[in-house]
């Protein structure tokens, strides 16, 4: 059916007040099959979504192919400037990026070394996610985005190596926890961190109707912490779940006799966990919340993932 005139491509296509409203709308905008997509069709997804919200809409354009387009634009393009982010920084990759990093934490946990390694690498790209997603609203200088970068870097480290040397004597298992409880406390200090600025000067607040009534910190930290809960809730299942499966694959013979493979079985493992996870995860908090005095607070939700990108680029 062609659109009307009046379509409101900004609209929401799904109740944002509800988790199964938000979950669909997260399972659209995390859809890694649009990373694959060429620079020119992002382009061409841009210029309908920009017709579209200056009220002229192509003759012959149904609701879905704005939907698609809308669908492109929020997984390509920064919402604050427009601008096209990097490949490594989408939404869209979130699950590629992640299952790889993750199988791999996973993977190489024995030696000192290897986590040493395989934890900077996830720092790193974290970093890079955080980056892309940066509120334009509230600015983040080189010197902070550095200083967030070693902090979280340095607390995985020492969280991971130490735990890695203090478990040497526990159960095989406890020893493959050691990762997740790594990524998780690199979160809590990573992501307060990166967003420093909203908790220091606050985030705008609105009334019903979207009037700007000034700044507040309060719900900044809200915000912020409901970040921090959900790239952890986005990566507790995977690598909770996954070291027991693997330690109980482990003790097949078949199994013994591919040790080169269990890396890329973690990946694919990590991959199927994170499909639902990121969008999940990305959905346990609506977008905008009541304060008790009947103003709104919003921020946008970019929630960089558990690989340490904001709720699932930037919650709040």
């Amino acid at each position: 059916m062609e659109a009307e005139s009046s379509f409101d491509i900004d609209a929401p296509r799904w109740d944002q007040s509800t988790f199964m409203g938000r979950l669909k709308h997260f399972f659209n905008i995390t859809d890694c099959r649009t990373a694959l997509l060429p620079d020119s069709r992002l382009d061409e997804a841009k210029a309908l979504v920009e017709s579209c919200r200056a009220g002229s809409i192509p003759p012959g354009t149904t609701a879905e192919q704005l939907y698609y387009a809308k669908k492109l634009y929020d997984s390509a393009f920064h919402p604050d400037t427009g601008d096209r982010m990097n490949l490594i920084g989408r939404m869209s990759f979130q699950v590629p990026g992640g299952m790889a990093i993750t199988g791999f934490m996973l993977q190489f946990y024995r030696t000192v070394p290897a986590v040493v390694f395989w934890q900077w690498v996830n720092q790193s790209f974290n970093a890079l996610v955080n980056y892309t997603n940066r509120n334009a609203a509230s600015p983040i200088t080189p010197k902070q985005i550095g200083v967030a970068y070693v902090t979280a870097t340095s607390t995985a480290l020492a969280t991971a190596v130490g735990l890695n040397l203090y478990t040497k004597k526990a159960p095989p298992l406890v020893a493959r926890w050691v990762p997740f409880v790594a990524v998780a406390a690199a979160n809590c200090v990573n992501i307060p961190m990166m967003r420093q600025q909203e908790i220091l000067n606050g985030i705008a607040v609105t009334d019903e109707n979207g009037n700007k009534l000034g700044h507040s910190t309060k719900a900044a930290v809200k915000g912020i912490a409901q970040v921090v809960i959900s790239r952890v809730t986005m990566a507790a299942p995977g690598m909770i779940v996954l070291p027991i499966i693997m330690q109980r694959l482990e003790k097949y013979k078949f199994m013994q006799r591919i040790t080169f493979l269990h890396g890329p079985i973690q990946v694919m493992l990590v991959g199927g966990f994170l499909i639902f996870m990121v969008p999940a995860a990305c959905s346990l908090f609506p977008q905008r919340c009541c304060s008790l005095v009947g103003s709104v607070f919003e921020a946008q939700l970019k929630f960089l993932t558990f690989n340490s990108s904001e709720k699932c680029s930037e919650k709040f």
